[in-house]
């Protein structure tokens, strides 16, 4: 399983909020710049976020984003399930187009099943919080820092 880059920003903008203080804003500039990734593709990912309330998003001069949940709230599974669209590891899981010819007998679907709904009990067990155990050694990193 692959996650779609859309995910990944997705995660690390909220990994990057949650090094912040509490109600400290951050902007999709200095976030792009830290990451080195596209400002255009973040301000994509941070609307959403925002749609999804998860972020809050402060507008006009010195306006910036931050959380808007507590980083133990922001489940890892639920927000990979959000933000992913194509769950679909094969052909056959699809509920329309399915052209294989083995799905009515065969077990690798079943199998399958079995290893996406063991991934998101992993990604279930996980919040936020909980990728930003290290917050000060992250912060040092994204920050710019001293331990």
């Amino acid at each position: 399983m692959r996650l779609t880059l859309y995910t990944d920003f997705s995660l690390r903008v909220l990994m990057y909020l949650s090094t912040k203080e509490v109600g400290e804003l951050s902007t999709i500039q200095e976030i792009s710049d830290r990451y080195d990734i596209s400002k255009n593709h973040l301000t994509k990912v941070v609307h959403e976020l925002g749609k999804m309330d998860l972020v809050e998003t402060v507008r006009g001069r010195g306006g910036g984003i931050r959380l808007n949940v507590k980083p133990e709230d922001i489940n890892v599974g639920e927000l990979v399930r959000k933000t992913e669209d194509d769950f679909y590891l094969v052909e056959c899981f699809k509920t329309d187009g399915n052209q294989c010819i083995l799905s009515s007998v065969c077990r690798l679907k079943g199998v399958l099943h079995e290893a996406l709904a063991a991934y998101f009990a992993v990604l279930d067990k996980y919040t936020i919080a909980d990728l930003v155990v290290n917050k000060e050694e992250l912060a040092a990193i994204l920050l710019d820092k001293p331990l």
